[in-house]
């Protein structure tokens, strides 16, 4: 909602200026950055998903690996000491679930935030389109 301006020019003619009001320049304002966020976030859960993906074929390779040589170390005696391996596994595997979690708490604080940027622009928006709170 632009509010014009009728101004005296040179030579007695009549010059009309748009004026932004502050509200628009808040909501252009906040339009833009939210166009300049939204990439990145965008970017960045993708990545995570990649990684959350990544870490469970990770997780699930080594839970396997895990089940075999458990077996192994049941069915006979081993050739090789195992147990530095089997704990090295599993505190690889005992990392890469808390890996996980911070990665899915990263992925839950993104996805709130731009719940919260979509929330914040609705209601910019609004109060632009309707000054003064109420749409009656």
């Amino acid at each position: 909602m632009a509010a014009t301006i009728a101004g005296s020019g040179g030579g007695g003619e009549n010059a009309k200026h748009t004026a932004i009001t502050p509200t628009e320049n808040r909501e252009a304002m906040a339009a833009g950055i939210l166009e300049l966020f939204k990439p990145a976030v965008q970017e960045v859960d993708e990545r995570v998903r990649l990684v959350r993906e990544s870490q469970l074929e990770l997780r699930h390779q080594i839970e396997e690996l895990d089940e075999v040589l458990k077996q192994l170390g049941q069915s006979r005696e081993p050739p090789i000491e195992l147990d530095p391996y089997v704990k090295k596994l599993m505190n690889s595997k005992r990392k890469i679930a808390v890996i996980s979690n911070i990665i899915q708490n990263a992925q839950d604080r993104l996805s709130r935030l731009h719940l919260h940027i979509a929330k914040t622009s609705a209601k910019r928006k609004s109060l632009v389109d309707f000054p003064g709170g109420s749409i009656l």
